[in-house]
């Protein structure tokens, strides 16, 4: 194996783990105020990305699902409404503002959106070294205090070669992993939301005929899965299970909503660890296992609409759940249980498709030893300040920042667009603080 060590000299002021939206907020805001990824610029700031190229959920790009957050929360308004970097700019330079304000949405397509976000990072590549999977983070120490971070990545297509990276500060970004239920596991059968366009592209080129699809899950993502599924394959049956009765409305009322504002934020950072809980408690029904009215009630529709016709495709297994998955060379056998009564029936079906969320990944997964050099609280959770700079031990002069896995100090806004913009400016103004010597004027 080579490894490429940067030079010794050249080091980073700050170095950010993951490119999605996150990260691409915190590199608008640092280019704004003139940062470089080059040695001897004043203030050196990079991002690493394992993907080829910006992507954001790119499995679920359906082509009529729209974002579930206005688009002023985009990248930089909340945060600056006068940035150039904002969404209706975008609009402006593809020649579709009078178009957008014509549709009297605050909702654009997700797909539009998604192009929003790829406007932006190409105005900010040179920021971004993309290809770069990061495979361990070392401290590096001097006269008995951490000064720095060693980062090692390699490109997934040349996974012999390291390349080493030196920076006093780290900003880790690296999102959500899907998650899948306990003994689950993925094959050309059973997938996971996160890819459902790429495998139902898959399957509808290779011919391969869908009599009947699963999908698993009550949150807005099983939702879009059944309706594009059904959609999709006109011949087949589609059924939803989930535990629930049936699928709960997104809360998104103006008083619920006020739960994302940033100064929701600032109270629940300061609030007592039972009234943090509450508040989670309370408000799950915002974002967590929630679907949009508006898709619930065409399923509706649609089912009903199946049943005056006489040929129901549209099937919802309510307060049931998945006990066991088997599979044959001819496809999957399904058992699902009826949770009042015990009750239990076989499906033979083509897929199944896990829309189980996400979870976030540990700091472990991705620091390794640097985890160690971390505080936590009494619950074993990070210790995390407003800033969301990382409480590190005594003898660590280097920072860690982090965007998500924050939810225990920051809110439900830790892994949602809602805060976005407003978030990357509170970190930007705290690493150009701790920086304040490598600032260029």
């Amino acid at each position: 194996m080579t490894t490429l060590h940067s030079d010794p000299d050249s080091i980073y002021d700050v170095l950010g783990l993951g490119f999605g939206p996150s990260h691409l907020a915190l590199a608008i805001a640092l280019h704004e105020h003139g940062v470089s990824p080059h040695q001897g610029a004043g203030f050196r700031v990079g991002f690493l990305e394992r993907q080829p190229r910006f992507g954001w959920h790119r499995g679920m790009l359906i082509d009529d699902a729209t974002m579930q957050v206005s688009f002023l929360k985009d990248l930089v308004t909340m945060r600056d409404p006068t940035s150039d970097f904002s969404f209706l700019c975008y609009l402006r330079e593809r020649g579709r503002l009078v178009d957008f304000l014509n549709q009297k949405t605050l909702f654009p397509l997700r797909i539009e959106f998604h192009d929003y976000f790829e406007w932006a990072a190409a105005r900010v590549e040179h920021l971004v070294e993309y290809a770069a999977e990061v495979v361990s983070v070392k401290p590096v120490t001097e006269d008995g205090e951490v000064r720095w971070f060693d980062v090692a990545s390699r490109d997934p297509a040349a996974p012999e070669r390291l390349t080493v990276r030196r920076t006093r500060t780290l900003c880790v970004a690296t999102g959500l992993e899907p998650h899948l239920p306990p003994g689950a596991a993925r094959s050309d059968r059973v997938w996971h939301n996160s890819e459902l366009l790429p495998r139902v592209d898959r399957l509808t080129r290779s011919g391969t005929p869908v009599r009947r699809a699963v999908v698993l899950g009550a949150g807005q993502s099983a939702a879009e899965a059944v309706d594009y599924l059904h959609r999709t394959f006109p011949e087949a049956e589609i059924c939803s299970v989930f535990a629930k009765y049936g699928y709960t409305p997104a809360d998104d009322s103006p008083f619920a909503n006020r739960i994302f504002d940033p100064e929701a934020v600032d109270l629940y950072f300061g609030a007592p660890a039972e009234v943090k809980q509450s508040l989670h408690d309370y408000h799950r029904s915002t974002n967590y296992s929630v679907v949009d009215m508006e898709l619930i009630e065409s399923l509706s529709r649609t089912m009903y609409q199946e049943k005056v016709q006489g040929r129901q495709r549209l099937r919802m297994l309510n307060v049931s759940r998945i006990r066991e998955v088997a599979s044959d060379a001819d496809g999957l056998r399904v058992t699902v249980e009826f949770l009042p009564t015990g009750q239990r029936q076989e499906l033979d079906c083509d897929l199944i498709v896990y829309a189980t969320g996400y979870q976030p990944r540990g700091i472990g997964d991705h620091l390794g030893e640097i985890a160690k050099l971390c505080l936590r609280d009494e619950e074993d959770q990070l210790r995390v300040g407003r800033d969301h700079r990382v409480e590190t031990a005594a003898h660590v002069r280097a920072e860690i920042y982090l965007q998500g896995g924050t939810e225990h100090t920051h809110g439900l806004t830790s892994t949602l667009l809602s805060t976005t913009a407003v978030r990357a400016g509170e970190i930007c103004s705290s690493l150009l603080a701790q920086n304040a010597g490598s600032l260029r004027k």
